[in-house]
């Protein structure tokens, strides 16, 4: 049997990343979050999990030296292309924490995850530091564009994912290269959570849907409550049938007429969670949090690529 891979994670958010790499076979020792509500939401999801609540400019990662892999998703807002995309300028930018953590705690091999956006040729040279530390520090450096689409998630999101594997694992690292089609359709995805009050028009609504969803968005605290992101946005999810002006609380009824809104389960489903996994009980923060997060799946596959290195050298 194999022995489990140990994780710290920083930035856990609404826990995607360590969901996914605790299903790839990951035991988290830590897991750093500022923001009390989504500390409350890892706590109540894992009450095993180490769960420290704290900026992660406090958090000290000399007693965690040596565990198997460190992992983030660093925020992404400062790359991001519904924001100014200040990059190293934004105050919000935690690569140089991460960069610090990892020659604290020197583990086997590290993970990062970031926007699309990071890989914009304005971050060049940042890209370029950021690699070049990671190679510094004794780490081979991969930095690769992943999409959630090839692994299941039946959603319009690339992400950026940062590896570093220490030059003295004989393991080489591949990224996981999914299965480009394998996601359902938005109509196959949430057919029996739209139909689960009898509304009537379910079927043929599921019919409409029948494309992957653009990309969830999560916002920040500086803006309001829940909607699917610009006008841009909302125009693509009326093409699925979907009303982007905020988010329902509960499914069409019966006899309900129109275009419905998806509720935070729906959105947490297209983002590849478990229905069981719960975001408390505020729909604003249980939607950002749902918007912000790396999915699932796609953060097992690459926690799986990371064992297979790690343990097949």
């Amino acid at each position: 049997m194999l022995r489990p891979l140990t994780c710290v994670e920083i930035c856990a958010g609404g826990g995607g990343q360590a969901l996914g790499l605790a299903m790839a076979g990951f035991t988290h020792v830590a897991l750093v979050e500022y923001e009390s509500a989504y500390c409350a939401v890892l706590k109540e999801n894992r009450p095993e999990w180490n769960v420290i609540c704290q900026d992660v400019r406090e958090f000290d990662g000399h007693p965690y030296a040596g565990v198997d892999l460190l992992a983030g998703g660093v925020p992404c807002p400062p790359f991001s292309v519904a924001g100014k995309q200040l990059g190293k300028d934004d105050e919000r930018d935690l690569f140089p924490e991460a960069i610090r953590l990892l020659e604290e705690i020197r583990p086997r091999a590290v993970m990062l995850e970031n926007v699309r956006g990071f890989l914009d040729p304005e971050f060049a040279d940042y890209r370029e530091q950021i690699r070049s530390s990671i190679e510094r520090l004794g780490y081979v450096p991969h930095i690769g564009l992943l999409n959630a689409s090839d692994f299941g998630v039946p959603q319009l999101r690339p992400r950026a994912v940062i590896i570093g594997i220490r030059t003295d694992e004989p393991g080489v690292f591949a990224y996981p290269t999914g299965e480009p089609g394998s996601a359902g359709t938005v109509g196959e995805a949430l057919y029996d959570l739209m139909a689960e009050n009898h509304w009537a028009g379910a079927k043929a609504w599921a019919k409409k849907a029948a494309k992957i969803a653009p990309t969830i968005v999560g916002g920040s605290k500086k803006h309001g409550g829940p909607d699917l992101g610009p006008a841009r946005a909302k125009r693509a999810w009326a093409e699925l049938g979907i009303d982007g002006h905020g988010v329902a609380d509960q499914a069409p009824p019966a006899d309900f007429d129109g275009m419905p809104k998806l509720t935070s389960r729906m959105i947490a489903r297209i983002q590849g969670f478990p229905d069981v996994w719960t975001f408390g009980k505020k729909k604003t923060a249980a939607c950002r949090m749902i918007g912000n997060a790396f999915p699932p799946p796609v953060a097992m596959a690459v926690g799986q690529a990371i064992r297979r290195c790690l343990e097949n050298g």
